[in-house]
């Protein structure tokens, strides 16, 4: 799958090798600087002037690798998860869920069918669709997060009976 995870733009004209290496080292670069910044930012204070920030870092870094990388790229997936984060935490649920829905694909791609981590993106994605009023999206993403975690913990997990009691109250 190593090459699933470090697809590049289909392009007329391919990036050399050497622009990849080079986008390659931007982007561990770009991840590093990120998470001193958060770190940083999360330590002295979290206001919204910080946030924003952290959120423009993301955004700049993608258009950045997005000109060599596909969005199904561990790099661009690392950013965009990152952004999603931000948003939530600003309680950009738009913002989010754009994140969400450009993530869940390639996540459902490059991990084990009954990875958490799936089902952790289903979640965030259900219960972001639920606070935007798209309740059959909402529902719909719930239950793959249900289906995922019923695999995973067992379907007594009292996790898995806290969403569904999710479910039943919208």
């Amino acid at each position: 799958q190593d090459k699933e995870k470090l697809e590049i733009c289909k392009l007329n004209d391919p990036p050399s090798a050497e622009t990849v290496k080079d986008m390659i080292k931007y982007a561990r670069n770009v991840i590093e600087e990120f998470r001193r910044a958060k770190h940083y930012k999360y330590i002295l204070c979290l206001t919204l002037t910080p946030l924003i920030e952290l959120l423009e870092i993301c955004e700049l870094s993608l258009d950045k690798m997005g000109a060599v990388f596909e969005d199904s790229n561990v790099y661009m997936l690392h950013m965009m998860y990152q952004a999603m984060g931000v948003c939530l935490y600003v309680q950009d649920w738009e913002g989010a869920l754009c994140y969400g829905q450009k993530i869940i694909r390639p996540y459902s791609k490059h991990y084990p069918s009954y990875s958490l981590n799936v089902a952790s993106m289903w979640l965030k994605l259900g219960r972001l669709y639920m606070a935007l009023k798209n309740r059959t999206a909402g529902i719909k993403a719930l239950k793959r997060a249900i289906a995922i975690m019923e695999v995973a913990h067992g379907k007594d997990h009292p996790y898995i009976s806290e969403i569904k009691k999710e479910l039943e109250d919208h």
